[in-house]
C-alpha cells in the first residue's frame, strides 16, 4: 500500500507541475479596432472603424488549429469621420444599434492556411441574424513583454460579407448615373492587440493534494 500511495503522490505532483498547452489571451480594446470598407455611389470607397472591440483567445500553443476565438464589437463606437452619416448608421435603417447593442463572432473552425496564416470560420451574429463568415487571419507575432510586465501579441484579420445577408438592406437609387448609394459587399479589416491572461497559481496546490492521497502516514 506504502508503494502505491507513493506511486499516486507522484502522479498528482507530475501533473501539477506539467507545462500547459494553451494559453488565454484578452483583446486590448485600447490598442484595437474593427475596421471596414464599402463603396460610396459605385465610384468611392468609404473606411470607417468601430473603436470598441473586446473577447478572448483561446490559443492551443501546440496545435493552433484547435484554438477558439470570441469577438464582441460595439457597433455604437462606428466612426465613419463623418458624425451624420455615423449616425444613420446607428438608426434602424442599418445597425439599429438600440436593439442591437452588439456584434458577435464565435469561431467553429480553423484551418492551417500557409506559415503563420489561417482560415477562421465562425458564426457572425449581427443586426439579430446569425451567419457563417470565413477570416483570413495573420498571426499571433511573437509575444513581447509590455509595459505592465506581462506578455503582448497581435493578429490580422481580412475578409469580405454581403451585408445584405444579415439585413442590411437600406439603399437609395442614384437617378441620374444609375446604380445605387451604398455598395453590397464590404471589406473587414480587423487589428488585435492581445494581452496574456496570468495562469492561476497551482504550486501551492501539490502538497495539499498530496496530503490526501490514499494510503499518507
Amino acid at each position: 500500500m506504502k508503494s502505491i500511495a507513493t506511486g499516486f503522490i507522484a502522479l498528482t505532483v507530475a501533473a501539477y507541475a506539467a507545462p500547459s498547452l494553451a494559453s488565454v489571451w484578452e483583446i486590448d480594446p485600447t490598442h484595437s479596432s474593427a475596421g471596414f470598407s464599402i463603396k460610396h455611389m459605385m465610384v468611392s470607397t468609404v473606411k470607417g472603424q468601430f473603436a470598441k472591440v473586446s473577447g478572448t483567445i483561446n490559443l492551443d500553443d501546440k496545435n493552433p488549429t484547435k484554438s477558439t476565438v470570441e469577438v464582441t464589437i460595439d457597433p455604437s463606437t462606428i466612426d465613419t469621420h463623418e458624425p451624420k452619416r455615423d449616425g444613420h448608421l446607428k438608426s434602424p435603417d442599418f445597425f439599429d444599434v438600440a436593439k442591437y447593442p452588439t456584434i458577435n463572432f464565435k469561431s467553429t473552425k480553423i484551418d492551417k492556411a500557409g506559415k503563420g496564416k489561417f482560415k477562421v470560420t465562425g458564426d457572425l451574429t449581427m443586426h439579430g441574424v446569425t451567419k457563417p463568415v470565413t477570416l483570413a487571419v495573420e498571426g499571433p507575432a511573437p509575444a513581447v513583454k509590455n509595459m505592465m510586465g506581462g506578455m503582448s501579441s497581435g493578429v490580422t484579420a481580412t475578409g469580405k460579407i454581403n451585408r445584405k445577408d444579415w439585413g442590411l438592406t437600406w439603399n437609395k437609387p442614384l437617378e441620374a448615373a444609375g446604380g445605387v448609394l451604398v455598395g453590397d459587399e464590404v471589406g473587414l479589416d480587423i487589428n488585435l492587440e492581445l494581452v496574456q491572461k496570468p495562469e492561476a497559481p497551482t504550486t501551492a496546490a501539490a502538497p495539499a493534494a498530496a496530503a490526501t492521497a490514499p494510503g499518507k502516514k
